[in-house]
C-alpha cells in the first residue's frame, strides 16, 4: 500500500521499490486532425504515436500499463499488439478526457501511483519517465515533469488522489485537482518533449 507522505519505499530499510502503474488516455475524437479515424494511430518516426507513448512508459520503469480506449478501441488495439498492456474500454469518452481519467484510475488494482499519460505525446522519453518515478519514490509526492520554466505530462500521482482523479467532470483532465494540492508537488526537469502533444496535422513531423 502507499504511505501517504513518507515517500514510495526506503531503500535503506530493505522495502521493496514502488510500483507505478501506467495509464494512457488514448480514446479520444482528436477532431482537431481532420480526419476520421483514431489520431493516436498516426505515425511518428515510423511507429503510431500511441505505441511510442506506451514503449516509452515500459522502458521508462512502469510496473503495469493501462490503455483507456474508446474511438476507433480495435484500431488503437491492434497497433499494441505483442505489448503486454491491459485495455480498458471507456464508451463515455465523447463527453470528455475526465472520463477517460476516471476509467484508466478504476481499473488499477494495488499499486502506489499512477502515471497518467495522454496518447498523443510520442515525444516523451522513457528518461522522462524514470525521472518521474525516481523523485516519487523518493518524496511520495506528486510528481511533475518540467522543460523551459513550463510544466508537462504525464503526471505521476500518488494513490492517496485516486479518489479526487476518480471524481473529475468535463474535459479538462486533472488540472484542477493538481492546482489545488501544488504544495505537495515535486517537479522534475524534463526534456521538451513533455510539452509536445499532436492536436493538428501541423504539430507531426514534415
Amino acid at each position: 500500500m502507499a504511505r501517504a507522505n513518507q515517500g514510495a519505499y526506503d531503500a535503506g530499510m530493505g522495502n521493496p521499490p514502488c510500483r507505478v502503474a501506467g495509464v494512457v488516455l488514448a480514446a479520444g475524437l482528436g477532431t482537431r486532425m481532420g480526419a476520421s479515424g483514431s489520431k493516436v494511430l498516426r505515425p511518428v518516426d515510423g511507429a503510431p504515436m500511441v505505441a511510442r507513448v506506451v514503449d516509452a512508459l515500459m522502458a521508462g520503469g512502469v510496473s503495469e500499463v493501462v490503455v483507456v480506449t474508446g474511438h476507433e478501441a480495435a484500431a488503437v488495439q491492434a497497433a499494441l499488439t505483442g505489448r503486454a498492456v491491459r485495455f480498458v474500454g471507456n464508451p463515455g469518452f465523447a463527453e470528455g478526457l475526465s472520463t477517460s481519467v476516471r476509467a484508466g484510475i478504476a481499473a488499477l488494482g494495488e499499486v502506489d501511483g499512477a502515471l497518467v499519460a495522454l496518447g498523443d505525446m510520442p515525444w516523451v522519453s522513457a528518461g522522462d519517465v524514470a525521472a518521474l518515478i525516481e523523485a516519487f519514490a523518493r518524496s511520495g509526492r506528486i510528481a511533475a515533469p518540467v522543460c523551459e520554466g513550463r510544466r508537462g505530462n504525464p503526471v505521476l500521482w500518488p494513490a492517496r488522489y485516486f479518489a479526487a482523479l476518480g471524481r473529475l467532470e468535463g474535459d479538462v483532465g486533472a488540472r484542477a485537482v493538481l492546482a489545488a494540492h501544488t504544495d505537495d508537488l515535486e517537479t522534475v526537469p524534463a526534456s521538451r518533449g513533455v510539452l509536445r502533444d499532436v492536436d493538428t496535422p501541423e504539430d507531426l513531423p514534415g
